[in-house]
This record gives structure tokens, sequence and C-alpha cells, in this order.
């Protein structure tokens, strides 16, 4: 597993939409939906992951741990669902 040493973590509550970010953001990035809500972008040079975004986030949290290890990528924390 890839493991940063930077995060953004940004969550907008009334949109229930999480994003967390890795290391700097490029100057090219693509995003990609790898499943319904679930977004993944990406560096267009590199194609290193830059951040991961999920909406309806709150029913859907253990979504995040599943799509992180699909993309070689790790969180230094757990990550469970609000219910």
């Amino acid at each position: 597993m890839i493991d940063h040493k930077t995060y953004d973590i940004y969550y907008d509550e009334e949109g229930d939409f999480l994003e967390v970010a890795f290391g700097m953001p490029s100057k090219k990035e693509y995003a990609e939906e790898v499943e319904p809500g679930v977004f993944v972008v990406r560096d267009e040079d590199t194609n290193e992951v830059k951040s991961v975004g999920i909406l309806s986030f709150k029913r859907r949290a253990e979504l995040l741990k599943s799509v992180l290890e699909r993309i070689h990528m790790s969180l230094p924390l757990e990550i469970r669902s609000a219910n």
C-alpha cells in the first residue's frame, strides 16, 4: 500500500460529500467515477492518485476503505459509518 505523509480531508456536511486528497494537487488532473458516486482524481501525466471523493458519505463510509484498498492507498485512521 502507498502511504502518504500529506493528507487533506474535506467534508461538506450539507452535501454529504467527503474528499480525501493525497499530497499536493497537480496542474493537470482528471476524474473517473469508479462506482456510482465515488470519484478518483489522478494526475494526468503520472496517473498518480491525487484524491478520492464520495457522495452520500454518511451512509457509505465503509466504501472509502474498499476504494482505497483497490487503488493501493491507505489512511492512518479507522473508518466507520455513522450508523
